[in-house]
């Protein structure tokens, strides 16, 4: 049975507590999107929320809220279908503010976990990972001073953390990307949009997510594949993300 809380339903002295045994901090990072006739809109933001609170389940973290409003893009459909999208220098700034308040207050294991362009390197991720490293420069500057790096009583800064004796601030926030995993031969390693991948994962941690009788109201070519929706295949990937993202942490 682990400690882990839900931040908003937390209290300070189990929040004390975490931050001193730095347990990781998981703050699911999702979208309002198009997914469909037949699947529901948060169904990237569910996912993320789900993999943290199985990962909750085997080890001890701190739950944050989920981030439901994030990159989505138009590139499936546009507001006219009821895709929320932030920009990603907004969104940047937003992930900015919230990790900035964490840092300062003394958390140092953060993971941002996102179950959206399960590609690495997409504006989702990128915005989230540019807020964390712009962050952790300006806080390098302001607690160390201008010039730290250079400073000669840093000559060892690298040499320390790498052999342990310093704490390493890259360390600070991680992002992690959810998504089907290389060892799933029935997906060669590939995801998709509302089909039968996300729906199989999405049907498998959310009951009620999906709407498989309606398929039939479109003929987009995204949708196809969802009518081959296993949620026996969605357990496995779900289980495989939770799997990847408690390796992620522990590595």
């Amino acid at each position: 049975m682990t400690k882990s809380f839900k931040m908003e339903m937390g209290f300070p002295r189990e929040a004390e507590q975490a931050k001193a045994e730095r347990w990781p901090v998981l703050i699911p990072v999702g979208t309002m999107e198009y997914h469909g006739p037949h699947c529901v809109f948060g169904c990237d933001s569910l996912v993320a929320e789900k993999i943290c609170e199985r990962a909750a389940q085997q080890i001890d973290c701190v739950l944050m809220p989920t981030i439901w409003y994030g990159v989505a893009s138009y590139a499936v459909a546009g507001p006219e279908k009821n895709t929320i999208h932030v920009d990603c220098d907004a969104f940047e700034t937003y992930m900015y503010h919230i990790l900035k308040s964490m840092i300062y207050g003394g958390w140092r294991n953060i993971y941002m976990v996102i179950a959206h362009q399960s590609e690495d390197y997409n504006p989702m991720q990128l915005a989230c990972m540019k807020a964390a490293r712009k962050l952790i420069f300006e806080y390098l500057e302001d607690t160390k001073g201008k010039g730290w790096w250079g400073s000669n009583t840093n000559a060892n800064f690298f040499d320390d953390f790498h052999s342990g004796e310093n704490d390493n601030p890259w360390n600070w926030i991680n992002t992690f990307v959810t998504g089907v995993t290389k060892d799933m031969e029935e997906f060669n390693g590939e995801g998709d949009h509302a089909g039968r991948a996300e729906c199989s994962e999405i049907g498998a941690l959310v009951p009620g997510s999906l709407r498989l009788e309606r398929l039939g109201e479109t003929d987009e070519w995204f949708t196809q594949s969802a009518t081959e929706t296993d949620l026996e295949i969605g357990e496995r990937i779900a289980q495989a993300a939770v799997k990847g993202l408690i390796k992620f942490i522990n590595k």
